[in-house]
């Protein structure tokens, strides 16, 4: 089979593999629904939907009947499996005609769905179940290719619709998904049987075939038509967008400018609950922020609902040179803070203009997306993922109304018809179902020495906690690979010498871009010199002083930079020792830093508590386990000091406690979680986690 060659769409389909599934309707179905999530130009995650129709055995008659296995509500055709999918009766779903009582019963028909389930192990079928099983077709994609949704949301669609495709695509205006659209489908093939699709108005597109790979070429294909549609009337009879009226920094500049601001709007956006920020100066953001449309563009809100579900009906932009002087936070705050009262006072008066009785009540009114010119746009929601998938989402919304108005003229979804979807009770219903967050969600840690040891230990406790966390060490080696042992939007690293006040900036400017600011400092990076007075050289001496003291110095003073500006407080630990406390031979350079770690924590956390930055300690002792420090001269040191083999340190350190137990990095990280996470009314203490080491007791 020759593969066909497009130019604005990826043809992923791979004939071994699919020759691999052949006879298993389904596991093609799935394949075809994973490949076309994969290009992000045919949908957006968690967007769109796919079905196929097969026959199977009634396990109560032993009849053969037609099942529809199709995604289930809430997942996304890129990474879908068996198991985020629903088996309906076909039969069934076609009976619920019978039963429908017109639009104003539409919900009702959500609960139905389920006396149609074939397949116990059922994903919740979604609100796009009637749209697939009203059409007859063995395979169906629905998607929000761009291209499709700038036809759809152009205000001659329907014209441009035939123009494009003559008598061979139908046409449906905008409607909210539910029973009634699935027929409004069905009356649309009926009235034109030989269509291979429908362009659904401000919405986005179905196609089907016979085969799952008929399916996907009749998808690829009517999406590359529309795709070579818009480009050839791009800049045809205007400049895109336009043309630009604001120039953008250089790329370093733009990347220092919105790492100095985005814990100032983290801030502001986290005045109902804290936010996770996304940061992107994609050349399609640059384009459209720096244009004379933008005026126009931006207040008019997205057309598709699965765009504005993720981004809110309109951004905000800000009046804010892309030149200013940001080092005063307080007067930069100061100057945009109107700007987000007015933004939430605007949300409010759409949510009072088009609420109904029973809406739900009115959720944040904090946008999501905001729009810098000259810089970029940034994204917050609740983590991570949901930031960055709403920036993809409000990149999509872009390249929409680029298209849309390059053949004709952008229209948006009108304010009542977005709030009903916005606001739609199964909506609402779909977010009571998420799960509950963890204890350190909307939390972002920063953590030195995090390649490996006690570091490692604490940042994974973190994230499975819930946190985003950026780790920080010198062997950018060790810093890949420890990394790699998260899922993508849980992490990041930055290569960061503690003794260097750029090079803790540097980590701070890149946890600022990823995640938007900082909420925990820990400062576990160290290294140990175990020698007696007379061998200790002042090289020794200012090593141990530049790592342990004047890097915790650092990270605390550009930290608490970033946690005033964001105005919600913060936490400060910092990994000392119980070396700090009790007196032993062979260790005045390392004892005394530890020391100085320990007097510096009491000092912050007197100074900053007014600011709600907490300041604690953890003293670790003997954490041997998975320590660099452990290895080589400081073991043979502390074995030397001690009269035994650096093999019984282990033993010879539980021995010692009165718990008799071996110390391991996990239990250090539990300790600095229970300062964070727990003990949030804590600050100047000291945790010692030693099994009980009397000499070290603090009272």
């Amino acid at each position: 089979m020759k593969i066909k060659t497009f130019e604005h769409v990826k043809y992923l389909w791979d004939e071994k593999k699919a020759a691999e599934l052949t006879g298993d309707e389904v596991a093609l179905f799935l394949y075809r629904s994973n490949i076309l999530g994969a290009d992000l130009r045919l949908t957006n995650y968690g967007g769109g939907n796919t079905s196929c129709k097969t026959i199977e055995k009634d396990p109560l008659t032993g009849e053969k009947v037609d099942v529809m296995w199709i995604k289930g509500s809430g997942g996304d055709i890129g990474t879908l499996t068996r198991k985020g999918i629903a088996g309906l009766y076909v039969d069934r779903l076609q009976s619920l005609k019978q039963v429908y009582r017109g639009l104003d019963y539409e919900d009702e028909m959500v609960a139905l769905f389920n006396h149609c389930i074939y397949d116990l192990d059922s994903r919740t079928p979604s609100i796009d179940t009637p749209l697939h099983g009203l059409l007859p077709f063995k395979h169906i994609d629905h998607l929000h290719p761009d291209a499709l949704i700038a036809i759809a949301a152009a205000k001659d669609s329907q014209a441009i619709t035939q123009e494009i495709w003559g008598d061979s695509m139908g046409w449906v205006p905008w409607q909210r998904p539910g029973f009634d659209l699935g027929l409004q489908l069905e009356k649309c093939l009926e009235e034109n049987p030989n269509i291979r699709g429908i362009v659904l108005g401000n919405h986005g597109l179905f196609t089907w075939g016979d085969t799952s790979y008929e399916c996907y070429m009749n998808s690829l294909e009517v999406i590359e038509q529309a795709s070579q549609y818009i480009t050839k009337h791009l800049g045809k009879n205007r400049p895109i967008f336009g043309g630009q009226i604001q120039k953008s920094l250089n790329a370093p500049d733009r990347r220092s400018q919105a790492s100095q601001l985005a814990p100032i709007l983290r801030g502001l956006c986290s005045s109902y609950n804290k936010m996770i920020g996304h940061f992107t100066d994609d050349a399609r953001v640059l384009e459209f922020i720096n244009s004379k449309d933008l005026s126009k563009l931006g207040p008019m809100g997205t057309s598709c609902p699965d765009h504005f579900l993720r981004t809110k009906i309109m951004p905000l932009v800000l009046n804010l040179p892309p030149d200013s002087d940001l080092s005063d936070s307080k007067a930069i705050r100061t100057q945009i803070e109107p700007q987000f009262e007015q933004y939430r006072k605007q949300y409010t008066e759409y949510y009072e203009t088009c609420k109904h009785a029973d809406s739900p009540a009115i959720r944040d009114p904090n946008p999501v997306v905001i729009l810098y010119p000259g810089v970029g746009m940034f994204t917050f929601s609740k983590e991570k993922q949901t930031a960055r998938v709403a920036s993809e989402f409000y990149i999509n919304a872009i390249n929409v109304m680029r298209g849309a108005e390059a053949i004709s003229e952008y229209t948006a979804l009108p304010r009542q018809e977005a709030f009903n979807i916005e606001y739609w009770l199964l909506e609402e219903a779909k977010l009571q179902r998420q799960p509950p967050e963890k204890p350190l969600s909307r939390r972002v840690a920063i953590i030195t020495g995090a390649a490996g040891g006690i570091g490692k230990a604490i940042a994974d406790k973190f994230a499975a906690m819930g946190a985003n966390v950026v780790l920080t060490d010198v062997a950018e080696d060790r810093l890949n690979v420890a990394n790699s042992t998260y899922a993508r939007d849980i992490s990041t690293y930055a290569v960061c010498d503690v003794t260097s006040m750029d090079s803790v900036a540097k980590a701070y400017e890149k946890a600022c871009l990823e995640f938007g600011g900082i909420d925990i400092i820990v400062h576990s990076a160290g290294l140990a010199i175990s020698k007696p007075l007379k061998d200790t050289s002042l090289k020794d001496w200012a090593l141990l002083h530049d790592v342990l003291v004047k890097g915790q110095f650092m990270m605390a003073k550009i930290g608490v930079e970033v946690m005033l500006k964001q105005g919600f407080g913060g936490d400060i630990v910092n990994i000392a020792s119980k070396n700090g406390l009790v007196s032993g031979p062979n260790n005045v350079a390392y004892g005394t830093a530890k020391a100085g770690q320990q007097h510096m924590t009491r000092l912050l956390a007197a100074e900053l508590g007014s600011d709600k930055i907490r300041v604690n300690t953890v003293n670790p002792d003997g954490v041997i386990v998975g320590s660099k420090i452990w290895e080589g001269e400081w073991a043979e040191g502390r074995a030397k000091a001690y009269g035994i083999k650096v093999e019984e340190l282990p033993a010879h350190y539980a021995k010692r406690n009165l718990l008799k137990e071996i110390i391991l990095p996990e239990d250090i990280a539990n300790g600095v979680y229970a300062l964070v996470a727990i003990l949030d009314k804590s600050t100047g203490n000291t945790i010692n986690i030693d099994g009980g080491i009397e000499a070290a007791f603090v009272r």
